[in-house]
């Protein structure tokens, strides 16, 4: 039996989006739990789609000791606030010092976050975990498919393993994968080899989907790999709206001899250069989507065609406020449709304040002003309330207990709009449910997600349409003004390389 410390520190930060991520964004319940500590850890997580839950629960089961430290995530914002990253940090560091000579270290990360003063969050976060223990006492980290992966993160850890779905199904199933690497390694005694490779190439968020071609194949691939002295292989396809030198895909691979390691490394790193060409990406403008949604739609439809408003996806930074889509669903009568979840705590107080049933003016969404957007100035009839506390269903937010504050279902041209008081992607159909309005039975269903909606929303689609409406999670890399991508990077496949600041 060892004694494991065990901790997480979660944040995707797009770097091109203007609103930081503060300490109190860390504190608390949003979409995920509210900053834990101590027992609290294993109580509140337990049956979560989450790393830490997974690998506690696999932990457990193979006699080890746990010893909590302290675990907190934010919505994906712009960069993490000095404040808040030397506040968690701290947090995490202290509790380690007083859990004294443990045997190992898990942390459960992203891989992904940007500080005002780091650009590699999660490296300088393992350089002070690792100065705090002797050189042998593993310290293993897991990471989201999204992650960046920096040389740094590699050198301060001994071992990394990262998700293998996106719509991230398999969050805790990585942390049981995790709990079993870590596992081999204290049986062993020693660190394992490792090769690590970066590649040249930026891959779009929706074009990362796992379930579709060609990173379904390459997933495939990637998990025949591991078999002998190969213990481990991952491959994170990275998060494209971050200007950081180390934004990009990348792979990691252990094992117990570095010939293994590096044979591994190179097999992946291979065949994920030869799918560049397939990584193609296809995006509506609003009008388009909504004018080729309608025509879907134009018979006895199965299911909803859904619109992805890929751009102003809280998941990838953005504020969730847009209303361009909405307003072409209007432009072009698109009754029986719906938005979610657009963010407005504005309007949702105003909901509430009338009570249900009500009709009322309101100015609804685009508080950023984000690309010039103003927010849409019509009558609305409240239609339903919520407090925004329900248990969600889907595969990807499995077993949480969200927290939106206030929300509302507005109506307006025959079109409902779910509002909600704090930004979160629309990944669950309990949002929905939670004010009355059932997914499937929508002719048209616009969602502010880039893929986590399909593990959800998915199987009950008519149609899949990608939308690039105004919002900084860009569906092309390539349009993103790069300044600190090391050079020679392309900037979306078979694109333009990086050759300088832009």
């Amino acid at each position: 039996m060892a004694r494991i410390a065990i901790g997480g520190f979660q944040h995707e930060t797009n770097t091109f989006s203007a609103t930081n991520a503060t300490f109190d964004d860390f504190a608390r319940a949003d979409g995920w739990p509210p900053l834990l500590t101590k027992s609290d850890m294993e109580t509140v997580v337990a049956g979560m789609n989450l790393p830490i839950a997974g690998f506690i629960d696999a932990a457990r089961d193979l006699g080890h000791q746990l010893i909590p430290l302290v675990w907190c995530a934010a919505t994906p914002s712009g960069a993490v606030t000095a404040d808040a990253f030397e506040k968690v940090a701290e947090m995490l560091q202290s509790s380690l010092a007083a859990a004294q000579d443990v045997d190992a270290v898990y942390l459960d990360l992203h891989g992904a976050m940007v500080t005002t003063v780091h650009d590699d969050g999660e490296g300088e976060l393992l350089r002070r975990i690792r100065a705090m223990q002797p050189g042998e006492v593993p310290v293993v980290a897991s990471l989201d498919l999204h992650a960046n992966i920096t040389p740094a993160m590699v050198e301060q850890s001994t071992a990394l393993v990262a998700y293998r779905t996106y719509p991230h199904v398999d969050m805790a199933d990585t942390g049981r994968r995790a709990a079993t690497l870590l596992d081999r390694i204290i049986a062993r005694g020693r660190a394992p080899a490792r090769a690590f490779r970066q590649l040249d190439y930026l891959i779009p968020i929706v074009s990362q989907c796992t379930l579709n071609e060609p990173a379904a194949g390459l997933y495939r691939r990637l998990a025949a790999l591991e078999s002998g002295a190969v213990k481990s292989v991952d491959m994170a396809f990275g998060f494209p709206a971050a200007d950081i030198a180390d934004c990009g895909p990348s792979v990691v691979a252990y094992a117990t001899n570095g010939e293994a390691a590096t044979q591994a490394a190179n097999e992946i790193t291979d065949a994920i250069r030869a799918a560049e060409p397939a990584f193609r990406l296809e995006v509506y403008n609003p009008d388009e989507g909504v004018e080729r949604a309608l025509a879907l739609t134009g018979d006895a439809a199965s299911g909803p065609v859904i619109l992805a408003d890929t751009q102003d996806n809280p998941g990838g930074g953005a504020e969730g406020d847009g209303v361009a889509v909405l307003k072409a669903l209007l432009r072009h009568r698109a009754e029986g449709a719906a938005v979610g979840i657009l963010h407005d705590p504005e309007a949702a107080r105003a909901a509430h304040a009338a009570g249900r049933g009500a009709e009322l003016d309101l100015a609804v969404g685009a508080r950023s002003g984000y690309g010039g957007q103003t927010p849409l100035v019509a009558r609305f009839r409240v239609e339903a309330l919520g407090d925004g506390r329900f248990s969600c269903s889907g595969p990807f937010y499995k077993g949480c207990r969200m927290d939106l504050g206030p929300m509302a279902r507005l109506r307006t041209g025959g079109i409902d709009i779910v509002v909600a008081s704090r930004k979160q992607q629309a990944a669950d159909q309990a949002m929905f449910r939670h004010v009355g309005l059932e997914p499937a039975a929508q002719r048209i269903i616009a969602l502010k997600s880039s893929v986590h909606f399909r593990a959800d929303f998915g199987p009950t689609a008519r149609e899949i349409l990608v939308i690039a409406a105004p919002g900084p999670n860009l569906a092309d890399p390539a349009e993103h003004p790069f300044r600190r991508l090391r050079h020679g990077v392309r900037l979306r496949p078979l694109g333009p390389a990086f050759r300088g600041r832009r």
